[in-house]
């Protein structure tokens, strides 16, 4: 299987994964013009499933170092696929409730406020699972994103259009449930893999390509549950049915499998990257996603028309301080 000995290359790979957590929301803006973000979610979750497997069979079945995908799965232990499927419920739990926010607050709000609680949170925990890296630079990068967040917040509280009403606040408290809920889930799938040796790994441990897959099994058999009860409860308009699905063109399934492609091959990335730069860093990095997000938000989708110019500026402090915080946070595992 494919496996990264360069620091250098695992920083590019968490930068690749930064773009692709940030930017899969994208697919939920375009299908959301027509479709139901629960319905969205089916073919996310199917995309999510599908790419997990090809890169399986691809990149995690090559190369003389490590188990090859089919055969690492076959002598997985039932406590390490367990740890893995863990993680992909809670995911999947904070995910949907992630996405149900940013349908309420728009994403250039939700993003930033779900995922940078999930990077605050997630850093500690994984830290203390696995202690790679500067522990103060590790804390100084995460502090200055912390600040980018607030500034954020603070200039999504000075729109003055309808966005920011009723819905919006409703939005915002999803947010920050999904947010603790998915700084949890990382260290889950870091039990079930031999993070420290990828190129020999224990028996009974996992690989990155195979621990992806069983990650995704997890988010599609717990979707079963908690898409099916948002869709009959859900967090803003009428229920809708499994029928409602399969009035949906071939285009808009492609728009969310792509979502759940894109979003796949981050995590897959981040997960491969994390035996070079550790859990701890290569969350931190990936969950730089909220900057890309913001500036989708701001620039693509103009979620922060009408905003005054305090609320401008303070937009232009966000991505200068997530700029500094993640230099920083890159610095700390060299």
């Amino acid at each position: 299987m494919f496996i990264i000995h360069d620091y250098s290359l695992a920083v590019a790979f968490c930068f690749i994964t930064m773009l692709c957590w940030g930017s899969w929301g994208n697919t939920q803006k375009l299908a959301g013009k027509t479709w139901r973000y629960e319905l969205f979610y089916w073919d996310y979750v199917i995309g999510m499933v599908l790419f997990a497997l090809l890169l399986a069979l691809t990149m995690g079945s090559i190369g003389d170092e490590g188990r090859p995908f089919l055969q690492d799965i076959a002598q997985a232990s039932r406590q390490s696929v367990l740890w893995i499927l863990l993680g992909g419920v809670i995911f999947n739990a904070s995910n949907i409730l992630l996405s149900a926010s940013v349908s309420l607050a728009g994403l250039a709000v939700a993003f930033p406020l779900g995922c940078g609680l999930a990077l605050v949170l997630g850093v500690i925990n994984n830290y203390l699972e696995q202690a790679k890296g500067n522990p103060i630079l590790l804390a100084v990068g995460v502090a200055l994103i912390v600040a980018a967040i607030v500034c954020n917040g603070a200039a999504a509280g000075r729109l003055g259009n309808s966005g920011s009403g009723k819905n919006s606040r409703k939005g915002i408290i999803l947010a920050i449930v999904a947010g603790v809920l998915m700084s949890t889930f990382y260290r889950f799938v870091v039990k079930g893999m031999d993070i420290n040796n990828f190129a020999q790994p224990a028996a009974g441990m996992l690989t990155p390509y195979s621990a992806i897959f069983v990650f995704s099994l997890g988010v599609l058999l717990s979707n079963l549950l908690f898409n099916t009860y948002v869709m009959k409860r859900p967090f803003v308009g009428q229920p809708v049915g499994y029928g409602e699905y399969f009035k949906g063109s071939a285009r808009t399934h492609a728009v969310g499998m792509l979502g759940g492609a894109i979003w796949c091959l981050g995590t897959a990335f981040s997960y491969i990257a994390a035996g070079k730069a550790g859990a701890a860093i290569s969350y931190a990095l990936g969950q730089g996603a909220p900057m890309i997000a913001a500036i989708w938000g701001v620039f693509i989708w103009k979620e922060f028309k009408g905003s005054d110019r305090k609320g401008n500026i303070l937009l232009g402090f966000m991505f200068a301080l997530f700029i500094a915080g993640l230099a920083i946070i890159v610095a700390a595992g060299e």
